[in-house]
């Protein structure tokens, strides 16, 4: 590892310890000709995840799309950008938990449309409305008409237990 300022390439090891929650290691290096401290970040490289899009395209899954779409269908809802991260989170570890190097644009969108229809109902129906490209309000009312049954049968449930 090169020294930050001298530009050394030799430097002794102080102290490492983990960091991001365990997603990397933090060493604390010194110099051995300037003798100067820096810090050095090291973190496990991911195999690239691609995704299958409708025609075919195989483009490199992006965290930043997954949480854009998701901020746009909480946009003016009570939810605050942490679990909207958590969200994220969530959807993105499964996804690479599938060990799938390849996943198609439809299972991740099943994946955001489960999260959504457990957290908020109007960000369901949102992402729902872009996501399956309604053709016309049958198509809506269908979708409304399905979230109502699956709610009503999760509310029977918990009052059984």
């Amino acid at each position: 590892m090169r020294c930050p300022f001298c530009g050394w390439a030799e430097s002794k090891v102080i102290d490492s310890r983990a960091a991001e929650e365990g997603n990397s290691i933090r060493r604390r290096r010194e110099c051995l000709t300037c003798v100067r401290r820096f810090t050095t970040y090291e973190v496990v490289e991911q195999v690239p995840l691609m995704v299958i899009k409708k025609d075919g395209r195989r483009v490199v899954f992006e965290r930043n799309k997954l949480l854009t779409g998701l901020i746009k269908a909480f946009e003016k809802r009570p939810i605050s950008i942490d679990t909207i991260e958590s969200i994220a989170d969530r959807i993105e570890k499964e996804i690479r938990n599938s060990l799938e190097r390849e996943i198609p644009t439809q299972t991740i969108g099943e994946l955001v449309m489960r999260n959504l229809r457990e957290c908020d109902q109007v960000a369901y129906v949102r992402f729902a409305s872009v996501y399956r490209q309604f053709a016309d309000i049958n198509n809506f009312m269908q979708e409304l008409e399905s979230l109502m049954k699956l709610t009503k049968k999760e509310t029977t449930k918990s009052e059984e237990s």
